[in-house]
């Protein structure tokens, strides 16, 4: 489905196979006085191409089709080639008959520590555990290229988040923070966890019906799309029926809030107050955003 979406641009760019991701990856190093700078420059060019230039899947995708993400660490402390800090990761994909990017994803990780010496050679086989930073960035990169493929397909991405289910499975041998179920209900063990069980399923389907069945239909028809964003919600709504609070309800609307709002409070009006009404019942702490939809 993302092919029909990036046809037009294919004529410039070419038939020539391109790996998935068009990343970029930043460093913010202000809370850390280092005095060797360059390994962040080293790490940054090491890391963009490890993620860029290696194949996560089996599909093909044109060089138009990648998908856009970025990795921004926060480094807290460095001391002995051993990194702390946090990680926000976000992807988007293009709206159809548009040039609007919607964010799919945008997760703040923060557990992120790993060893790292300038120059070392970025290695990974997805079956050991070597790297935590290298295990980390590609866990995140299967599981935007499965998030990515479920708003195009329902359940599309089921490939890539198994890919990222058995990264994780790997990486809690090591007992390293942010893996571990042991740990909290909020990181990379429960988020992989959640997005694969039955007991989540409504999430998947709401990307799906959110995306394909109404984002990519507003171009064409604005007020079918926002009626079709009230049934992607009542989707969502079955997962807070069981599991009010839930870690997967928070990464919806950590992506989703903002664009929710923009496209409630702009063009053709409709009825808003079964979407209000839902949208403080699964996201309460966005209720400041919700309360500037006009009826």
């Amino acid at each position: 489905m993302r092919k029909i979406f990036v046809f037009l641009f294919l004529s410039f760019f070419g038939f020539a196979q391109a790996q998935e991701l068009n990343c970029s990856v930043t460093f913010n190093t202000d809370q850390v006085t280092a005095t060797n700078q360059q390994v962040f420059k080293t790490l940054k060019k090491s890391l963009t191409e490890f993620v860029n230039n290696r194949k996560w899947s089996d599909q093909t995708y044109k060089g138009a089709e990648k998908i856009e993400c970025s990795f921004f660490f926060t480094i807290t402390t460095y001391d002995a080639d051993q990194f702390t800090g946090t990680l926000q990761v976000q992807a988007s994909r293009p709206v159809y008959n548009s040039t609007y990017m919607s964010p799919i994803l945008n997760i703040n990780d923060k557990d992120i520590n790993f060893g790292y010496t300038e120059f070392q050679n970025l290695a990974f086989d997805q079956n050991s555990f070597d790297s935590n930073l290298l295990s980390i960035m590609a866990f995140y990169s299967n599981l935007i290229i499965g998030v990515d493929a479920d708003t195009f397909a329902l359940e599309g991405g089921s490939k890539s988040l198994e890919n990222a289910l058995n990264i994780a499975n790997v990486a809690q041998q090591s007992q390293i923070k942010g893996w571990s179920q042991s740990d909290k209900n909020q990181n990379r063990y429960f988020l992989i966890n959640d997005m694969l069980s039955p007991a989540f399923v409504a999430f998947r389907k709401t990307m799906y019906e959110y995306h394909l069945k109404a984002l990519d239909k507003m171009a064409d028809n604005p007020k079918e799309a926002k009626e079709n964003i009230k049934i992607a919600l009542k989707t969502l709504s079955q997962i807070a029926e069981t599991r009010p609070n839930a870690y997967l309800t928070r990464v919806f609307f950590d992506a989703k809030a903002d664009e929710i709002l923009s496209i409630y409070t702009d063009g053709p009006k409709v009825d808003v107050t079964e979407v209000i009404n839902a949208l403080n019942k699964l996201s309460p702490t966005n209720s400041s955003k919700w309360g500037k939809i006009s009826y």
